[in-house]
């Protein structure tokens, strides 16, 4: 079969990792280091909603089971494209609250594949900020299972050399997009 696909010019698709995830706090250590930039405590998941019963109580049964431990309420926010996003905030007291953050990201994440709904999610993002006005986010891609980083300006602008100094800075740390083509914007993403 990977002999007629390559004859074809068909790739397989990347399969997400969605254990790359884990890898976000220790990129929040090494972001803080290289350029300032600390984590704001809110990070999101980014699906499209499915009509029927049981996406509804699945995602109830998520937005519960995230509400359970006491923490900051999880947020479901619809966007002006469709997409629904489960805002996360890190518990209070936390030291920077990635590693919580990144746990309850990937339980949304994990729990959306694991009944059959992966094709539906888009993105995860974790915010950060470095208190100068400068804002970030570190972006997951589901289908492509890399991550790249956004870093809005206002309006519909973009800060492209932020944006480049934070792919080089967590390169070692997550898999970076390559195509850059495929660094979208989320202007307005809640949770960023």
């Amino acid at each position: 079969m990977s002999f007629l696909r390559a004859l074809l010019g068909r790739s397989k698709p990347v399969e997400p990792d969605l254990d790359a995830l884990f890898g976000l706090p220790t990129a929040a250590v090494t972001l803080r280091a290289a350029s300032g930039l600390r984590p704001t405590g809110s990070g999101s998941v980014a699906f499209r909603a499915v009509e029927g019963r049981a996406f509804a109580d699945l995602e109830r049964d998520v937005t519960d089971l995230l509400n359970a431990d006491g923490g900051p309420p999880v947020e479901p926010v619809a966007d002006e494209y469709g997409y629904t996003w489960l805002v996360v905030r890190a518990a209070e007291g936390a030291a920077d609250g990635t590693a919580g953050l990144v746990t309850d990201l990937h339980a949304v994440n994990s729990s959306l594949e694991g009944a059959g709904y992966g094709p539906s999610l888009l993105c995860s993002l974790v915010a950060f900020t470095d208190g100068a006005d400068r804002r970030a986010a570190l972006v997951y891609l589901y289908k492509r299972g890399t991550f790249y980083p956004f870093a809005p300006l206002g309006g519909a602008r973009r800060d492209n050399a932020l944006e480049l100094q934070i792919a080089a800075a967590v390169g070692g740390d997550l898999p970076i997009e390559k195509d850059k083509a495929r660094w979208f914007p989320v202007y307005g993403a809640p949770g960023l």
